[in-house]
């Protein structure tokens, strides 16, 4: 396989472009799966990667896809999603798992995702890293799903 598809330090890892767009497409099917309309959205549509709407189009919702590979549960996001939420966005976080094992989803509405990045860089900023040396500031975020309350939570879309 070819460097653009595989990534070199595993051969069981996707590049992150093909990881994402295999967490969108992933999501479009699962909601497709649920008796939903999913439209993946074009490249350049900002803090959307598929609009979702329930069979007779009474409700729709925006969702954002962050996906990563292996068995972690936490994804890397900028500080955007400290201010772009609202009432009818939703990440949906992806986790691939490997190759031989099925995704998982952690539907979680905008507004959380917001609330606990800002208060967790906050923590994280308050805390001294290395050496007791006071941290500076950076625009990554991460959101973190150890207990998996979101996980599979399609309900809270309410299509």
């Amino acid at each position: 396989m070819t460097k653009e598809i595989i990534n070199q330090e595993s051969e069981d890892k996707l590049t992150s472009i093909l990881s994402g767009v295999s967490g969108e497409y992933f999501v479009a099917a699962e909601l497709s799966r649920k008796g939903y309309i999913a439209s993946i959205t074009l490249r350049n549509t900002k803090g959307v990667d598929i609009l979702a709407s329930n069979s007779d189009a009474s409700r729709s919702v925006a969702i954002q896809v962050k996906t990563n590979q292996g068995s972690k549960r936490y994804w890397i996001m900028n500080n955007k999603a400290e201010r772009f939420h609202s009432e009818n966005h939703f990440y949906i976080f992806v986790n691939l798992n490997g190759m031989s094992d099925p995704p998982k989803y952690y539907i979680v509405p905008s507004k959380i995702v917001a609330e606990y990045v800002i208060s967790s860089h906050a923590n994280w900023l308050a805390n001294p890293g290395k050496n007791g040396k006071k941290r500076s500031d950076s625009t990554m975020r991460k959101f973190y799903d150890n207990e998996e309350k979101f996980l599979n939570r399609w309900d809270l879309l309410f299509l």
